[in-house]
């Protein structure tokens, strides 16, 4: 087939599922995968390919490559998407749900990463985004677990990209703010199975009230946004490193350059405030 093939993750709502349509705009043949089939059948309605995928099952990943391969030949591009937040105090976040937060958002991209680079490399051609976010870049308090994901992938793909350039295979990272999705809603699930120490107690209300960076914030921006930026990485012939969304969160990328005591002391005058 003439047109190009993606494979997306995570296609149930928010980017995903915009990234899907802005692919579907440019003609590509989009197979746009979630947990969960019966959250995607609109796209399939509008001219997707959707399937059912756990990023964390090692030989689900696997066959989806696999299919999509046998019936391509190729795959152009893998928009690693999939994801969730684990936020809350580092010391109530438990083993297991540090271990589920890195099985979603860091070893799920890798299994997908590992799955289609050798199809890339035989045809010497493919683009891999990752969307990851500006808490890849600045952590805050009330969200390390979260925030140690996405500075994994930062790195993660740092490597990848200088490993794969000399195959004709290009490493692309999107990071978006605050966005108008329902990201918060799972935010505040995982918040609400915490045990609670009683010493975070301000952090938690923070966390909760923490309106700014949630989907209904003013500074937010529409997930349409971030699938252009997605969907400009796969589509150029030499992407960018990295793509910042919005204008919020281009402001908190240069709040990452500042020296750390200085950065600290702003996190806790925003905490004063909004207390």
């Amino acid at each position: 087939m003439s047109e190009k093939t993606v494979l997306i993750t995570g296609c149930s709502s928010g980017i995903g599922r915009a990234s899907a349509y802005a692919f579907l705009e440019e003609e590509w043949r989009v197979y746009a995968t979630a947990r969960n089939p019966a959250d995607i059948e609109t796209l399939g309605d509008a001219g997707c390919d959707i399937g059912t995928l756990d990023v964390t099952d090692g030989d689900d990943v696997d066959r989806v490559v696999g299919r999509i391969v046998d019936e391509e030949g190729r795959i152009d591009a893998l928009v690693n998407n999939a994801g969730y937040g684990q936020h809350g105090p580092i010391e109530d976040v438990d083993d297991d749900r540090l271990h589920r937060q890195f099985d979603v958002n860091v070893f799920g991209p890798h299994r997908l990463v590992r799955a289609v680079l050798p199809t890339m490399r035989e045809r010497e051609d493919g683009t891999i985004v990752n969307v990851s976010s500006v808490a890849g870049r600045l952590a805050v308090a009330g969200m390390g677990p979260y925030a140690a994901s996405k500075h994994a992938m930062e790195g993660y793909s740092d490597a990848l990209r200088l490993e794969v350039d000399r195959f004709g295979i290009d490493v692309a990272v999107v990071q978006p703010g605050p966005v108008k999705t329902s990201f918060r809603d799972r935010v505040d699930e995982e918040l609400g199975r915490l045990e609670r120490t009683a010493a975070y107690e301000e952090l938690y209300e923070f966390q909760e009230d923490a309106v700014l960076f949630g989907g209904e914030s003013p500074i937010a921006v529409h997930p349409a946004e971030v699938a252009d930026a997605v969907v400009e990485a796969a589509v150029s012939t030499d992407p960018e490193p990295r793509y910042v969304v919005g204008a919020a969160a281009q402001l908190l990328v240069y709040g990452s350059y500042l020296p750390d005591r200085i950065s600290d002391g702003l996190f806790r005058a925003v905490r004063k405030l909004t207390s």
